[in-house]
């Protein structure tokens, strides 16, 4: 029997699995090339996390501070990746991300404005300008509104509440994906000349997280088992603020535009410890840098009550918070009764974003896999070793539209391929296995102990004993997830959807736990209390992660030289 006998079908040239920022503007993109187009989301379409993106997106616009351009912008960037970054991803991002943010204007996002009418910008840790295009503290949800808009009405075919569990392949190139109805448990498949992986972070294999549950690595890892290469794993951003009390909201998003709006932190003692740690930046350094002193702030002693540190905002007037960050000042009222204009929030580290990913091409997002592409956070290379806070959203944008432009252009000149029944059947079997597994492992009891172990083993700061201690673990984690079983029936089946993801937050977190061991530095996000310095050595090379056979292998990849005039924008002075 065929695949369009057997399962349900359907058939694009484009293929784009995640509908988040990265996922939709590769869909426009792709959509103005003529290319027939459908995007696939795990959850709904405008859930993505880019919504939690609130401080705004980064582009050398000059509208406040005149002096500003994208050399500038690209020394930030890289000076901020502590010069990991893939510099050609750097230079494409500081260039291009202006005509993108225009470009949005132009379908419709309504920006903050400047007494003149120009789209107003703020600062933010890291940045040398006031260069962040916002929307209140609402940037993020106004550019998937207008995104979606857009797309909707271009007229991409949306699959939501769908989970895509394998990439299908024809020889070396993809040509397809394998997936579920999460509502029915049905199955589906797709085919296509061209994948673009938009699926976002990896956030919920830690225990305290920005992210929300969609955030399961599943785009690195079905990259990784379809043979991509993942790049700079160890790199995980645990952004300084994130609610800390009460419990049930630990973890959630407090922006980074409170402390660009002027907002200052204090540890339980009154002081501005920011002052010891970066006197000239303050609250404005870069995120590694803030998160790693509120963690020491807590673990020497000066936490505030429950174990974070105080972000006060309360002494700008009243209704300039509320204009400002309108978002922050109800999520407080509402989640902590706590009112922001009267008194301080209580903030802690919370891990937010990964700079590693799938290994792709600077120019197109192509990854080492023919067909297969990818963009936004799913990617690496763009952030370096750290990303700056802003550059999330345009790296989207810019990334986004060469990667929609690039697959919809390889699809044009690739032949029809097929569909290989036996790959289709294999992904069945283990989609279905836990079902077979009477009394097998719950599964939620193996997420809460991978939490565990990547919060305590593999978290801000690391050790050589941690490392190794967290690979043992996951190796039996991975044993005991092979056995976890599901109940009852396919319908709106959670525990089920759960041993699923368990399999993508086991191979990235596999993936981020050896690298880790590897790179015996500390550079930007990874730091290393048994390393703590940074080596020049480990500069001139990436970490590259991929499977041979079963196995997880690790190899130094040398980095590509960048050109003179490159060199030069990072050795002006500011």
């Amino acid at each position: 029997m065929s695949p369009a006998t057997k399962y349900e079908t359907h058939e694009h040239d484009v293929l784009i699995i995640g509908a988040g920022g990265a996922g939709l503007r590769a869909a426009i993109e792709a959509l103005a090339q003529g290319a027939r187009v459908g995007v696939v989301c795990k959850s709904l379409l405008g859930k993505a996390h880019t919504v939690m993106a609130e401080g705004g997106l980064a582009a050398a616009m000059a509208n406040v501070d005149k002096a500003d351009n994208w050399r500038t912008h690209f020394r930030d960037t890289m000076s901020g990746g502590k010069y990991l970054n893939n510099w050609r991803m750097a230079q494409l991002h500081a260039q291009e991300a202006p005509d993108r943010v225009r470009e949005l204007e132009q379908w419709g996002a309504l920006f903050d404005r400047t007494d003149t009418g120009d789209i107003l910008q703020r600062a933010f840790g890291g940045h040398t300008f006031k260069r962040l295009c916002h929307v209140g503290d609402r940037t993020g949800l106004e550019m998937i509104r207008t995104l979606q808009d857009r797309g909707v009405d271009l007229g991409f075919d949306v699959y939501m509440e769908c989970t895509i569990t394998r990439l299908l392949k024809d020889g070396d190139r993809v040509c397809g994906a394998f997936g579920y109805w999460r509502n029915s448990g049905n199955l589906v498949v797709f085919k296509a000349k061209s994948i673009v992986i938009a699926t976002g972070g990896i956030g919920k294999s830690w225990k305290i997280t920005s992210n929300s549950w969609e955030c399961t690595g599943d785009g690195m890892a079905l990259a990784y088992e379809a043979g991509a290469e993942l790049l700079d794993m160890e790199f995980v951003q645990f952004h300084p603020t994130g609610m800390v009390w009460p419990p049930g909201v630990r973890g959630i998003l407090v922006t980074e535009a409170v402390r660009g709006e002027g907002g200052i932190l204090r540890n339980k003692n009154g002081e501005r410890f920011m002052e010891k740690y970066d006197p000239k930046r303050l609250e404005l350094s870069t995120r590694d840098i803030v998160a790693r002193s509120i963690y020491t702030e807590v673990r020497e002693g000066r936490g505030s009550e429950h174990g974070g540190a105080y972000l006060n905002i309360s002494h700008k007037p009243a209704e300039y918070v509320k204009r400002k960050l309108p978002s922050m000042y109800h999520q407080f009222k509402e989640l902590a009764d706590v009112d922001i204009t009267k008194g301080p929030m209580e903030v802690g580290p919370t891990c937010h974003y990964v700079m590693g990913g799938i290994r792709v091409d600077a120019e197109t997002g192509q990854s080492t896999v023919p067909g297969l592409f990818a963009a936004g956070e799913a990617a690496g290379g763009m952030h370096g070793a750290n990303r700056l806070g802003g550059n999330s959203l345009s790296d989207l944008l810019v990334f986004g539209r060469r990667a929609g432009l690039a697959a919809a252009q390889q699809a044009g000149k690739c032949p029809a391929t097929a569909i290989d029944n036996a790959q289709i059947e294999a992904a069945e079997r283990d989609l279905l296995a836990p079902f077979t597994r009477a009394g097998g492992e719950n599964p939620y009891k193996i997420h809460e102990n991978l939490q565990d172990v990547m919060q305590s083993l593999v978290g801000i700061f690391r050790n050589d004993e941690d490392l190794r201690k967290a690979i043992v673990e996951l190796e039996k984690l991975k044993a005991r997830a092979a056995n976890a079983s599901a109940s009852g029936s396919h319908v709106y089946n959670t525990g089920w959807h759960l041993t699923r993801d368990l399999q993508s937050m086991l191979t990235v977190s596999e993936a981020c736990a050896h690298a880790a061991l590897a790179r015996t530095e500390s550079r930007g996000a990874h730091s290393r209390i048994d390393f703590p310095k940074t080596e020049d050595a480990w500069g001139k090379k990436n970490l590259i992660i991929a499977k041979k056979g079963s196995a997880m292998t690790l190899t130094e990849v040398p980095r590509g030289a960048m050109p003179a005039e490159l060199q030069e924008i990072l050795a002006e002075s500011k």
